[in-house]
């Protein structure tokens, strides 16, 4: 992740597409939210952010509004692995509403934004997306979340490897 990090923050034009989102107070408390294992929420969205707007860019689609939407598909700000009391519903099922709603409070949404943000889960949630940018976020959102899961599962089982390998 490290090494993707610095490709990132190294893409000048990546950067400045979402720079005021890497520096708005709101988008900055998803560090305080673990995603996956122990990525946060905003470094998953980085991720998923430049990815969609790599994608996007090389398939001559709106890669701005991919860019901006990706950074915001999970700005839902709590602890989905905790029960929210005012939240009805499964977190998988609402937090694109949830995400969307926050995103609406900090920039200015169009109708490919929306679908991207709402419809970030399909196919778990019945709604299909309505555009190629909302099926791409929908992949890259899958492969970061496999991907995150994936190096923490292999760090912890060559932990438990060298462990045995110790006691023999």
């Amino acid at each position: 992740m490290e090494d993707l990090l610095k490709k990132i923050y190294n893409d000048e034009e990546f950067i400045k597409i979402i720079d005021d989102l890497l520096h708005n107070e709101t988008v900055l408390k998803m560090k305080n939210f673990r995603q996956h294992y122990e990525t946060s929420c905003f470094d998953h969205c980085l991720e998923a952010s430049y990815f969609c707007y790599k994608i996007c860019k090389k398939h001559k689609l709106d890669y701005v509004s991919s860019a901006r939407a990706a950074m915001v598909h999970d700005l839902f700000l709590y602890n989905w692995r905790e029960r929210q009391p005012d939240r009805k519903g499964l977190h998988a099922f609402t937090h694109g509403k949830t995400s969307y709603e926050n995103a609406c409070k900090i920039m200015e949404i169009n109708d490919i934004q929306k679908d991207m943000i709402i419809k970030h889960m399909w196919p778990l949630t019945i709604a299909i997306p309505r555009y190629k940018e909302t099926f791409i976020l929908t992949l890259v959102d899958k492969y970061c979340a496999l991907s995150e899961s994936y190096y923490e599962i292999k760090s912890k089982h060559s932990k438990k490897v060298q462990a045995k390998k110790a006691l023999n």
